[in-house]
């Protein structure tokens, strides 16, 4: 269920490797990578944050090769770009020295720990004490592989079914049925209504999706020289956020950000896109007051920089000093799918549960894109050992 870059991939896996079975895949809209996968920054992740051993480290390293073999095949762009995490200042010395610690245990090719002066030569226009680069990061049109995924689908004899919005989920014995069809296992990839459909489903309500709008600037055309690849900053070890950051597009624009502000509507990409429903079900979730009164002073940050667009600036000025107002533009938002648990806890790895015959990705946030495949493999893998495929 789900016709995002996740749901798709599983779908694909599915009907790659069980050829005699009929694959559906149901979709609300009316085209797929509607949401978090039509709204991303296209960055595959090499996997340099990740905890080893994790979910994500695991799965977005082997993602990130099937997805470079996979661009490759079907002539879709992959950009080794490459990538530097920069230290402002020595106090985050020790943070770089942490992820570089990650890279290396995750297997992270081509790693190089940069000076100032190393720096510049890779990012001529960037300035901090020190730096790590990571070639082979790349970039990616994500939105596109989505459509190849369908495709693949489709010629393998699956279904899409688009405008087809879940309203009713029930377990009857080792079946399951949904809105009055019937089928054998239901695999839930519902990104931003993820918690929602896992709750009809009988699973859990925790975690419970938190709506973040993540708002962007984009540098005008004749300013994009002064960023090469994507230049990030050394992210709060609190936060599964990775800050305000450089990112080059591969249609050859730069975007710059996002923050991360709570959004009034679970697929509210504008300011002022509001649902009262929504909005009420993230206040009244045990879990958002916790970490409201935790963060509340970066929260209230976040709000005010993406209010006034010099707040903004600055926080990019620290890495491009170049960087004037007249040359950012606004460029479209995103929204992303995070999950909390009920203590106020931001679920960082992927979750992924099993009940009976149905299987429900609970959080997958970035890199879940970059993943997608290797994500598909373990999740197919999962469902046929389970109990209900006996």
């Amino acid at each position: 269920m789900g016709a995002g870059i996740l749901g798709l991939a599983v779908a694909r896996r599915l009907a790659e490797v069980r050829p005699d079975d009929s694959v559906t895949v149901l979709e609300k809209e009316d085209r797929v990578a509607a949401h978090q996968t039509g709204h991303n920054s296209g960055v595959a992740h090499a996997g340099l944050y990740y905890a080893p051993g994790s979910l994500k480290a695991t799965l977005c390293r082997r993602g990130i090769g099937l997805l470079k073999d996979y661009c490759g095949e079907r002539g879709l762009p992959f950009d080794e770009c490459g990538k530097v995490v920069v230290a402002r200042d020595e106090s985050e010395l020790g943070a770089l020295a942490e992820i570089e610690r990650r890279a290396t245990e995750n297997g992270v090719p081509g790693l190089r720990r940069l000076s100032a002066a190393g720096l510049r030569e890779v990012e001529p226009h960037a300035a901090g004490v020190a730096a790590l680069h990571s070639p082979h990061t790349a970039i990616v049109d994500f939105p596109a592989v989505a459509r190849a995924y369908a495709d693949d689908v489709r010629k393998a004899g699956g279904t899409i079914k688009l405008g087809f919005e879940v309203t009713r989920l029930l377990r009857a014995g080792d079946k399951v049925v949904v809105n009055g069809e019937v089928f054998d296992r239901l695999i839930v990839c519902a990104g931003l209504q993820s918690d929602r459909v896992a709750r009809l489903a009988g699973d859990s309500p925790a975690p419970a999706i938190v709506p973040f709008r993540g708002e962007y600037y984009r540098l005008v055309p004749a300013r994009t020289e002064l960023v090469r690849g994507l230049i990030y900053p050394v992210p709060d070890p609190r936060y599964p956020f990775l800050g305000v950051h450089f990112t080059r597009r591969v249609d050859g624009g730069v975007d710059i950000g996002p923050n991360a502000v709570l959004a009034l509507a679970r697929e509210g990409y504008r300011r002022r896109d509001f649902r009262a429903g929504d909005l009420w079900e993230t206040l009244a979730w045990p879990g958002f007051r916790h970490l409201a009164r935790q963060h509340w002073r970066t929260g209230l940050k976040e709000m005010y920089g993406s209010a006034v667009k010099r707040a903004f600036l600055a926080e990019a000025q620290a890495f491009v000093p170049e960087l004037a107002a007249a040359d950012m533009v606004p460029a479209p938002a995103g929204v992303r799918a995070q999950a909390v648990d009920p203590d106020g806890s931001l679920v960082d790895d992927f979750r992924i549960g099993t009940l009976g015959p149905i299987t429900t990705v609970r959080n997958a946030p970035s890199p879940a894109a970059t993943s997608s495949l290797a994500i598909a493999e373990y999740v197919v893998e999962r469902v046929f050992q389970s109990p209900a495929s006996s």
